[in-house]
């Protein structure tokens, strides 16, 4: 008899690594998708509290054009050891990515001038109506989705 296990592995996705070439192409997608790019890490109590709220709102919103995508900043060395287990626990239905790009200074003010650094981070973007949105610090569930709805409007 063959028994299936309804286990949050089963659901599990292993973080694609990816460079900063990646971030640029969802930030310059010319398509109807609203992106909304979260920067965060494993070792950031706010960025991990406001994950449900990121997956709630790409949750209530799949029939939409909206794609939430985390973009860890753990170190690489850390991926099998500290991101996997993190993600197979968590098991968020938005799409896990790492960020390979250990030279911040490189690449910040690519995402926003704005950018101090500071994580949380969300960059909001759809490059075929010009909406471009940067937020620093840590979103409520409320304030995220009246912002999402509030440019998805636009």
């Amino acid at each position: 008899m063959l028994l299936l296990c309804s286990c949050p592995l089963l659901h599990a996705q292993k973080p694609e690594i990816i460079k900063m070439s990646q971030v640029a192409a969802w930030d310059l997608a010319d398509n109807d998708t609203l992106y909304v790019l979260n920067f965060w890490a494993t070792w950031c109590k706010p960025c991990v509290a406001e994950m449900p709220f990121f997956d709630q709102v790409q949750r209530e919103m799949k029939d939409q054009k909206v794609k939430v995508i985390f973009i860890s900043m753990d170190f690489r060395n850390e991926y099998d050891k500290r991101l996997v287990p993190f993600v197979n626990r968590k098991n968020f239905d938005s799409k896990i990515v790492l960020l390979d790009e250990p030279k911040y200074n490189d690449w910040i003010d690519k995402v926003s001038t704005e950018w101090s650094g500071a994580i949380p981070a969300t960059l909001i973007v759809q490059h075929s109506k010009a909406i471009r949105s940067f937020h620093e610090g840590e979103f409520t569930y409320e304030t995220l989705k009246t912002k999402i709805e509030s440019l998805l409007n636009q």
